[in-house]
Order: C-alpha cells, then structure tokens, then sequence
C-alpha cells in the first residue's frame, strides 16, 4: 500500500486530515500510530476554526520530524526545515490556489484529495532530501 492509500484509509477510518497524513508518514517520522494519533488531533477542521488544511500542516510536521530542527543554535537545521516547508506550502499552494480549510472546502476540493496530495508531497520531499543528503540527486 503506498502512502497517499494509507492516508485515505486512516481517513475512511474516521481519522482527522492531519492524523491521517501524519499517521501515514509514520515510517518517515518515527512515531507510532498512537503519538502520530495524539499529536494531530487537534489539528482537523483547519485547527478546528477553517484556518489552515490539516493535511498541509501535518505534511509539515512530518517534515520537521524528518529533517529535525532541535539543537539550539544550530543555524544550518533552523534554515533548511524553513526552506522545506516554505516549498510544501507553495506546492500545495500551487495545486489548490490556498491553504485555508474553509476556502479549500468552499471552492470543492474534498479532503480525500487533499489528504492524498499532501501525503504524497510530504513522502516526495522527505525522500528527495535524504537522497540530496546521501549525494545521490
């Protein structure tokens, strides 16, 4: 099952757009279902009140957790975890013309396709950094 299946079906389970995303990244991100679960739940619905899509802030997360900005003073990580998700927001920026649940909703997208997209938009981008990382891009 590849990653944007694994997120529809924690959706269809009843999971939230950011547990299912966040969920669905689990292999990239080291946290089990339960952590994975916990962490978003609050994160649905736009932070509950239509502002930003879930599923565009925990694609987000995944990238923080994944290429980790936790060391104080440590320039280089608090940089390259800024750049990422600047890139995430504008891809999907790009694909849905915002990020706003509530405009997202409005203009029709469903949130399965958002789930998918930033599912796959997270494994896209954690996978080429590891591979810029490993010097084989």
């Amino acid at each position: 099952m590849d990653i944007k299946e694994k997120a529809a079906g924690y959706h269809d389970r009843g999971f939230n757009c950011a547990q299912s995303v966040l969920c669905a990244c689990g292999e990239y991100t080291g946290l089990d279902e339960k952590s994975a679960l916990a962490a978003a739940g609050g994160f649905g619905g736009g932070v509950r009140c239509g502002e930003i899509c879930g599923s565009i802030t925990s694609a987000v997360m995944a990238l923080g957790l994944a290429n980790p900005y936790n060391t104080e003073g440590d320039t280089e990580a608090k940089d390259k975890i800024a750049q990422l998700t600047k890139r995430c927001i504008k891809r999907f920026q790009d694909e849905f013309g915002c990020i706003r649940c509530a405009e997202l909703k409005r203009s029709g997208h469903r949130c399965d396709e958002l789930i998918t997209f930033a599912a796959g938009l997270a494994e896209d981008m954690i996978l080429n950094e590891k591979g810029e990382q490993n010097g084989n891009l």
